[in-house]
């Protein structure tokens, strides 16, 4: 062999053998890294900073359940950077995600802040972001469901309130054919069956009014409304009722204040409250609608010495459809829509309802509206002039 071949060789070997030896280099180096990454608990970089800029509840945490980095809204729930997750349905579901490769999501209820503690329905999404660091995220689903339940219980309760007078009317047509003959029955089939319709009527009209007050952003005849204005055209609608019923309506209150919104919207809900009172209270009682000016709001309260609403109902009675006394509303003929009506009414003019009640000493429903100045065409100086002027036309002197 020549010395160029032996020379050729040699190099040839020692290339081998170095690649041989990068290759080990290499592999080891690769699981050395593997071997960190597997007790590692650093945290990959931009994901803390990530963390604490999202407003949803989220959190890493490691292999022995700590949290690591968290959100700032994490805390309510308990989740706090260095301390272990406390709440056995985290544990679980990161776990889950760790065991899985993947991703885990589970929904159930948290307890949200110190004792007394608010429950929470939460959706939650595990994923596993290295062998020893899972990412949380929760997502706070208590009102979506919620108002998801009232949807499908509105259109339960629907359903169930029109079936009862659409199967009383079917019925009533049926008795009326049948007692042709008999003009005394006829009367009486025929007495009850304009009773049904007016109730049915009374609640698709209900019904439509709760639809658009809840379907539209904004009212649409918005002007200076005075509350006068308000309170005589709700118990002029309501005098009837209250004579049948033996009730005075008594109103007193401070005058000339004005709000903002639909005069119609607004008379219709006190209207709704007065004919509450009325139907809750006993014969020869009275029923007050009191008016005052408080700072910048105006106070429109109806009481009445009723039954009360026992405390239980209270935080209910604005719900559509329900009733705290089913008896008195079936016997009343109340729809249930009526404290909901108003409830959404005044929310639309920028108020509120507030409840005070006692079971046996009666309630007081408070309507709470924005005040503002009153027209100048409506100030009392304007309406001295105005009446002179009319006087001086009539030829009064005086």
């Amino acid at each position: 062999m020549t010395t160029t071949a032996a020379a050729l060789l040699a190099l040839l070997v020692g290339a081998v053998i170095g690649a041989g030896i990068a290759v080990v280099i290499f592999l080891s180096l690769r699981e050395r890294d593997r071997a960190r990454a597997q007790v590692s608990r650093a945290i990959p970089e931009g994901i803390r900073e990530v963390l604490h800029g999202m407003e949803d509840p989220a959190a890493i945490v490691d292999a022995s359940l700590t949290v690591l980095a968290s959100s700032p809204a994490a805390a309510p729930y308990g989740i706090v950077e260095a301390v272990a997750l406390t709440a056995d349905e985290l544990r679980q579901v990161s776990r889950k995600a760790r065991d899985s490769e993947g991703v885990a999501t589970e929904t159930f209820r948290l307890m949200r802040g110190a004792a007394p503690a608010e429950s929470r329905l939460v959706a939650v999404r595990a994923t596993k972001v290295s062998p020893r660091l899972t990412l949380l995220v929760l997502r706070d689903i208590t009102e979506r469901e919620r108002v998801e339940q009232m949807r499908r219980d509105f259109v339960a309760n629907t359903s169930h309130e029109l079936k009862t007078p659409v199967g009383a009317v079917s019925l009533l047509s049926e008795a009326i054919e049948s007692a042709a003959d008999d003009p005394e029955q006829v009367r009486i089939f025929a007495s009850r069956l304009t009773g049904e319709a007016q109730r049915l009527a009374s609640l698709t009209s209900r019904i439509m009014n709760l639809s658009r007050l809840q379907a539209s952003d904004e009212l649409t005849e918005v002007r200076d409304v005075a509350v006068d204005e308000v309170l005589t055209s709700a118990i002029e609608a309501s005098l009837i009722q209250a004579a049948a019923a033996g009730v005075e309506i008594v109103r007193g209150g401070d005058r000339d204040l004005y709000v903002s919104g639909d005069a119609q919207v607004l008379s219709e809900a006190l209207s709704n409250l007065i004919t509450n009172a009325i139907a809750y209270s006993s014969e020869g009682s009275k029923v007050g609608v009191g008016v005052k000016r408080v700072d910048d709001v105006v106070e429109v309260a109806v009481t009445d010495r009723g039954i009360g609403i026992p405390e239980a109902d209270q935080q209910r009675i604005f719900e559509r459809f329900y009733r705290a006394d089913q008896a008195r509303s079936r016997r009343t003929g109340g729809t249930g829509l009526g404290l909901s009506i108003v409830k959404h009414a005044v929310q639309r003019h920028g108020g509120e309802v507030r409840l005070w009640s006692r079971p046996g000493r009666g309630s007081t429903f408070t309507i709470v509206l924005p005040l503002i100045e009153a027209p100048v065409e409506a100030s009392p100086g304007k309406r001295k002039k105005k009446n002179k002027m009319k006087a001086s036309k009539n030829g009064d002197h005086r």
